[in-house]
């Protein structure tokens, strides 16, 4: 029978926010794998998974998940993470690999899935979607992301402010991801932009370092990495009014 690679969603940090489902993938699986750094430190996958399984169940995997500039380190971890991972699946029928969010946001288990892919042909793939960190941080704060006709967009800051200015021109919310380095620049687009009242960022959300704060009150001051920002459409139309 073909081993089974299953990626599965464990939200942004509070364990509670793990789906039944997910919860479900994680105890059924026979190893749960979790990404690291290279430093070492527990992320926030592993805390979340160490609610549901046991430490001797999970496999730390290295990933350059802090590298944005060097691409041949990037791609020699991403072969060394994709090989380990391939390794544990000729040993096992089922591995399970937990991201935060949703592995298929913006998460590492594509490029891992794609790698394992060519090094473990017929393995079977398959995803459990998580809670994401704009669901989170709506719920958190209030912000509503979509009514009626409204558009909802997405931006990782990663890709530069410009991407950022582009998307708060138009009509919908807006979400910024990863923004915690350029919050100097996301701050300004938002003046620019005319939407800094009504948007808020956030977090570290569900952990006691958690912070959700207007985003009035950006002073440019770097951010964590993994801050999340809402700028919600423009609803002067009242109740109703994007129907």
């Amino acid at each position: 029978m073909s081993s089974r690679l299953v990626g599965v969603g464990v939200g942004p940090g509070d364990p509670e926010l793990v789906t039944v489902k997910g919860v479900g993938a994680l105890r059924d699986a026979d190893v749960v794998v979790v990404p690291v750094m290279d430093t070492g430190e527990r992320g926030r996958a592993e805390a979340t998974v160490l609610h549901y399984v046991g430490a001797g169940k999970v496999v730390r995997v290295v990933f350059a998940l802090n590298e944005r500039t060097d691409r041949a380190r990037r791609e020699a971890a991403w072969d060394a993470a994709g090989e380990r991972v391939a390794g544990l699946l000729r040993e096992h029928s089922s591995v399970a690999f937990a991201t935060i969010g949703d592995p298929n946001v913006y998460s590492t288990f594509t490029y891992l899935a794609q790698t394992v892919g060519v090094l473990v042909p017929g393995t079977v793939v398959e995803t459990v979607p998580g809670i994401t960190a704009m669901q989170d941080l709506a719920a958190r704060s209030g912000a509503v992301l979509t009514e009626g006709t409204e558009p909802l967009t997405l931006v990782p800051v990663t890709a530069g402010a410009a991407v950022l200015k582009e998307a708060l021109r138009g009509p919908g919310t807006v979400v910024a991801y990863k923004f915690g380095r350029q919050a100097a620049e996301v701050a300004e687009a938002l003046r620019e932009s005319g939407r800094l009242e009504d948007a808020v960022w956030g977090s570290a959300l569900g952990l006691p370092e958690e912070s959700v704060r207007p985003a009035g009150e950006l002073d440019g001051a770097p951010l964590p990495y993994l801050s999340t920002l809402i700028a919600p459409a423009r609803r002067e139309a009242g109740r109703g009014g994007k129907l």
